[in-house]
C-alpha cells in the first residue's frame, strides 16, 4: 500500500542542515508570500527535509475546499485524498523517474531545472480538474540534494494526465517522458513569431480580430491567418487555450 514516503526518494533524503546552507533561506519566505499574492496560480513549497508543506497560498484552485493552513497540515496526505487513484501512481511514477535524471544532471546545473506535468484533483463536491504542477529548486544541500522546492499550480491546457516535461533555463529544449516507451526525448521548445505574440498580447487584452487589425495595420484576414498559424503550433482549438498554453510555457 502506498504511503506519504513514497514520494520521498532515499536518494533525496535530507537528513541534517548546515549553518551555511540555513543562510541561503533567510527570509526567503517573504518573497513567496509576496509573489503568491499577486498571481492567479496556487504556490506551495516543499521540505524535503521535514517532508511535508512549508507554505501553501491561499489561491483556492489547489485548496479543494480546505484552507490554505489545512492543506500545509495535510501535507502529502492532501494528495491521497484528492488526487484520483490512477493519477497518484502517475505522480509516484514521476518522482521516480525526476530524480533518476535529476542525478545525472551536474550539481551546479541542478537549480537551474524545473520539471512540469498534469494530473487531476477531485475536490469536496466530486468535480474533477485537471492542474498543470511545475516544479523548480528553490534551495540545494552542498551535496546536490533538492532542499526546498517551490511549485506552481494552473489550469492544464492539455485533455490528459502526464505530460511530463523538463526545462532548463536559457536552452532551447525539453525533455519530454515517455510514459509508454519509458524513456526521456529531446524536444525543441516553440517558438513564436512576433506577429503570434502580438496577437496573444492583444487577445489578453480582450481585443477582437478587427481591433487587431487596426491596430497592427493589417487586414481581418491576415490576423485570422495568423491566428490559425499559432492554433496549429500550439496544438490547440482556440484563443482561450493558446493563451493558457503561452502563458503557462512563457512563450509571451
Amino acid at each position: 500500500m502506498n504511503d506519504v514516503n513514497d514520494f520521498f526518494s532515499s536518494r533525496n533524503t535530507v537528513y541534517n542542515v548546515s549553518d551555511e546552507e540555513k543562510k541561503q533561506t533567510e527570509n526567503y519566505a517573504e518573497a513567496i508570500k509576496a509573489f503568491a499574492r499577486t498571481t492567479y496560480k496556487s504556490i506551495y513549497v516543499i521540505d524535503y527535509q521535514k517532508k511535508g508543506f512549508e507554505f501553501v497560498s491561499e489561491n483556492p484552485l489547489f485548496l479543494c475546499g480546505h484552507t490554505a493552513e489545512e492543506v500545509k497540515e495535510m501535507g502529502y496526505l492532501f494528495y491521497f485524498n484528492y488526487v484520483i487513484p490512477e493519477d497518484l501512481e502517475l505522480l509516484l511514477k514521476i518522482n521516480t523517474v525526476g530524480f533518476d535524471f535529476y542525478e545525472k544532471i551536474p550539481i551546479q546545473e541542478r537549480i537551474y531545472h524545473s520539471i512540469s506535468y498534469d494530473f487531476h484533483l477531485k475536490n469536496q463536491e466530486g468535480k474533477i480538474l485537471l492542474i498543470n504542477q511545475k516544479l523548480t529548486p528553490l534551495f540545494l544541500t552542498n551535496e546536490g540534494k533538492i532542499w526546498k522546492a517551490i511549485c506552481i499550480i494552473s489550469i492544464s491546457n492539455e485533455q490528459n494526465s502526464g505530460n511530463i516535461k523538463i526545462s532548463k533555463k536559457g536552452e532551447n529544449k525539453i525533455f519530454r517522458y515517455d510514459l509508454k516507451g519509458d524513456f526521456w526525448k529531446v524536444e525543441e521548445k516553440i517558438e513564436l513569431s512576433n506577429r503570434e505574440k502580438e496577437i496573444l498580447r492583444f487577445s489578453v487584452r480582450g481585443f477582437t480580430i478587427n481591433e487587431m487589425a487596426e491596430t497592427m495595420y493589417v487586414s481581418p484576414d491576415t490576423v485570422k491567418f495568423h491566428r490559425r498559424k499559432l492554433f496549429e503550433k500550439l496544438e490547440v482549438a482556440n484563443i482561450s487555450e493558446a493563451i493558457v498554453y503561452a502563458t503557462n510555457n512563457k512563450l509571451i
